[in-house]
């Protein structure tokens, strides 16, 4: 790294993106945006929930710094979107430390307990992974990170950093409008165990917008994390809750499944694209994809004149790099420990250069297979900078929505299910093994160009990747400054085969029917639809001293300034 210097959406017309930061002004009736960044001398919380960004303010006003603010962010966010997340999910983090100048990675995901193996699921007549119950949990790796992350760098007790959590648990908050609406999707789910009924299912049902709700239980939880760190979760008296709750519904985890577990620091994987240096986690996660989709598009010359944002030729390139990078992904990555994986050689621009020849401009691809090298949705995002430029990019998640559906009794959590992503194909690298993390979606990002830093991420399952490489696209090649690249239309192809591709409506009718003529079997999304995951940002301009907030409308969340110290 170089030294650094009332809400009604309109459908709008991305014709002329808004400059990077400041550097044009058009008129306010003529942007393609339809929110401003939130620009402060001081820190910014971006978060998925106004109340977990806010939280994280109050840490920062109060003498904490972008590690403590995320940490109370994330914890707020696990009690009031607790279909995404909670402290019985897993979690990675970027940190990017101001005065060192160095990016840091936290992999806080959590491994399959000693016992649960192939040969075990066989001998239950199971011949693929579960996605749901009580084999499909894996060690909840988030509280671990909480506490290696204090300890490295916060400057607040992790206590501190949890008292908006445990009060809003106790208080209980008003259910947002989206909260709400993925809750009713999950009563059935829910009520396949008693105690996560009993926990979020309060008079029988799913809570209404508007409707306040309590979680004694997992005030009591994070009431006990505060004051035990992590070992009231790993050693204690969660942890005796949760091998009740193994015990109960037969699974295999044990008490040193849970008491040897650690998270792992890691350094950050990175390329270039254009005048850009992305970062991503290096696996387990699939965060390789979206550098491998980006180095195969440096090779189109997107942003010209017949390749501008929207376009056939320029939407086309990406949907065909996406294919093949998730077609190596598929292939080549999963828990590094006790494996060698050709990280280094799916980076190569070498690597992207061959995989780009593949692209045919004149037809889509849907069999794309993956290069030959000799020898859910259910997440959240947020994002911090302090006034210091110290920056968090912090991801977690229960996989998909209230995870494996069960609750340890008197914890008010659910357990996730990552267990889900695991293979029984013997010949992957993603095969299920006792102590091995599996092939991970989730993944905070980050990047840098000259004197500007930026945390950003965009969550939603196989979303993540080609999610991340079109916000830097429309970033680089097309001159959105943040705000503007994260309310831009996007398209998801969450298979890997096939020329199945969703798309917000957003984009020309024309550009549709001329993709569709190329064999694109596009599946029509609303304007701004959840399938394309929501996302947040910060960004800092060292030269100015300035930080930029920005958070994605597919929310309810919101990007929130830092009122100037006393």
């Amino acid at each position: 790294m170089q030294t650094p210097r009332g809400k009604r959406w309109h459908i709008l017309l991305f014709g002329l993106a808004a400059s990077f930061l400041l550097c044009e002004q058009s008129p306010a009736q003529d942007r393609g945006q339809a929110r401003s960044m939130v620009i402060s001398r001081n820190g910014i919380v971006a978060a998925e929930s106004p109340l977990a960004a806010q939280a994280g303010v109050q840490i920062l006003q109060h003498g904490g710094n972008a590690v403590d603010a995320a940490i109370a962010a994330n914890a707020v966010m696990g009690v009031v979107a607790p279909m995404m997340n909670g402290i019985g999910g897993d979690l990675f983090v970027m940190v990017y430390d101001a005065k060192a100048n160095k990016l840091y990675g936290l992999n806080a995901s959590g491994w399959a307990p000693k016992g649960l193996t192939p040969e075990y699921l066989h001998k239950q007549g199971l011949r693929d992974m579960p996605q749901q119950g009580i084999n499909a949990i894996t060690v909840p790796g988030v509280v671990d990170g909480w506490q290696k992350l204090a300890d490295r760098f916060g400057r607040k007790k992790l206590a501190e950093d949890l008292s908006a959590a445990i009060r809003t648990a106790q208080q209980g908050f008003p259910v947002p409008e989206m909260t709400a609406a993925v809750w009713g999707l999950e009563v059935d789910h829910l009520r396949g165990d008693d105690a996560a009924s009993k926990t979020y299912l309060p008079q029988d049902r799913a809570p209404k917008t508007g409707e306040v709700f309590h979680n004694a239980d997992l005030a009591q939880s994070l009431q006990a994390i505060a004051s035990g760190g992590r070992d009231a979760f790993y050693k204690g008296a969660i942890a005796a809750r949760i091998l009740d709750a193994m015990k109960r519904h037969g699974g295999v985890m044990n008490a040193q499944d849970l008491a040897e577990y650690s998270s792992e620091w890691n350094d950050p994987i990175s390329t270039t694209y254009r005048d850009w240096t992305v970062y991503e986690m290096p696996p387990n996660g699939q965060g390789l994809a979206a550098l491998e989709m980006l180095n195969i598009l440096e090779t189109v010359p997107l942003g010209q004149k017949d390749t501008g944002f929207g376009s056939t030729r320029a939407l086309h390139a990406e949907i065909e790099a996406k294919k093949l990078a998730y077609a190596d992904l598929a292939k080549y990555i999963g828990d590094p420990r006790k494996q060698k994986l050709p990280t280094d050689t799916l980076l190569s621009k070498a690597w992207a250069g061959e995989r780009a020849k593949l692209i045919d401009a004149d037809h889509a691809d849907c069999d794309p297979q993956p290069g030959l090298i000799s020898g859910g949705n259910d997440t959240t995002y947020l994002s911090v900078v302090d006034r210091d430029g110290n920056m968090v990019s912090l991801i977690q998640s229960n996989y998909s929505a209230f995870g494996s559906g069960i609750v340890a009794a008197g914890t008010g959590f659910v357990l996730h299910n990552r267990g889900g992503l695991f293979s029984l194909d013997p010949a992957s690298p993603n095969l299920l093994a006792g102590r091995k993390r599996p092939l991970h979606t989730i993944i905070p990002a980050f990047a840098q160009k000259g004197d500007i830093r930026m945390a950003f991420g965009i969550m939603g399952g196989w979303n993540q990747s080609q999610a991340h490489a079109q916000f830097i696209v429309d970033l680089a090649d097309f001159k959105m400054n943040i705000q503007g690249a994260l309310e831009a239309p996007r398209f998801t192809k969450k298979t890997f085969a096939g020329c199945d591709v969703a798309m917000e409506n957003r984009f020309s009718g024309k550009v549709r029917d001329e993709l569709t003529a190329k064999g694109h079997k596009i599946e029509l999304k609303g304007a701004f639809s959840s399938d394309m995951g929501g996302g947040q940002a910060v960004l800092r301009d060292f030269a100015a001293g300035v930080n930029y907030g920005a958070s994605d409308p597919r929310k309810d969340g919101e990007a929130i300034p830092e009122l100037p110290p006393d």
